[in-house]
């Protein structure tokens, strides 16, 4: 239910009975909510001015803001200034977006979602599974944030399967809570646990490869062995000996012929 809210703003003249009354809003820009005694068209309808008191009526979280009340007399020699009033527009709980799966497999990792956009301050969450609220410990299986309403399971078994459900509450109204989930947690089909499996040896493998050419590596055995060269050295054979000349120094004739 929307309420209404009263921002004072109170004076006192000398002489003037009608000073000039302006109501301002702070936000990204100044913007007037009464000036030369009408309102802004977004305050029409819905606001009022008894004296210098502004009421706002049925307020929604676009009027939360800073407002600023100014009062001049110009009869007066008085300066009566201005007054700064923070409105600030509490909105109870809504109901929750709740994120819940409607299947997962046996192993995998798991989070469950929970907002409340609306709700002013910000509202603080509780899972609740199969009706019974959930307290995180040290030995759950699983991790709660109050404040995200984040519900984190590392690996879901059998047992985490069930109807889910997120409450979301602040000080200003009752809580609220969205509507049951069914969880179902299943095993991975049989074509599927084969290729993990598969995919899983092949890395196992790949490792197991990369540590063997380490630990080689670093034990020398796979360095390449350098040749080495003869310490003797090859000695062609000594080339034949040159057949025999005639010496023509000794030769002399002894016979002559005359034909």
């Amino acid at each position: 239910m929307k309420k209404d809210a009263v921002l004072s703003c109170e004076f006192r003249t000398e002489k003037d009975q009608n000073p000039r009354i302006e109501w301002k809003k702070r936000g990204k820009a100044v913007t007037f909510v009464y000036f030369n005694n009408q309102f802004a068209k977004s305050y029409v309808g819905r606001a009022k001015i008894e004296g210098a008191t502004l009421t706002i009526h049925s307020v929604t979280q676009k009027d939360s803001g800073e407002y600023r009340c100014e009062v001049t007399a110009s009869q007066d020699h008085v300066n009566l200034g201005e007054a700064t009033v923070n409105l600030n527009v509490l909105v109870p709980p809504h109901v929750p977006s709740c994120d819940v799966p409607s299947s997962v497999f046996v192993g995998s990792g798991l989070e469950l979602l929970c907002k409340d956009k609306l709700s002013v301050p910000p509202a603080t969450y509780r899972w609740y599974k199969d009706n019974r609220a959930l307290t995180a410990t040290a030995e759950t299986p699983y991790s709660i944030d109050t404040n995200k309403g984040t519900l984190k399971f590392k690996s879901v078994s059998k047992l985490d399967a069930g109807m889910y459900r997120c409450e979301s509450s602040n000080s200003v109204g009752a809580p609220k809570s969205c509507v049951a989930q069914q969880l179902k947690v299943v095993e991975y089909p049989l074509n599927m646990a084969i290729l993990i499996a598969a995919a899983a040896g092949f890395v196992v493998l790949v490792l197991v490869c990369c540590i063997c050419v380490c630990v080689c590596r670093r034990r020398g055995c796979c360095k390449k062995s350098k040749k080495t060269k003869s310490s003797k050295s090859y000695n062609p054979p000594p080339p034949p000996p040159p057949p025999p000349t005639r010496n023509l120094k000794h030769y002399k004739q002894t016979q002559s012929f005359m034909i």
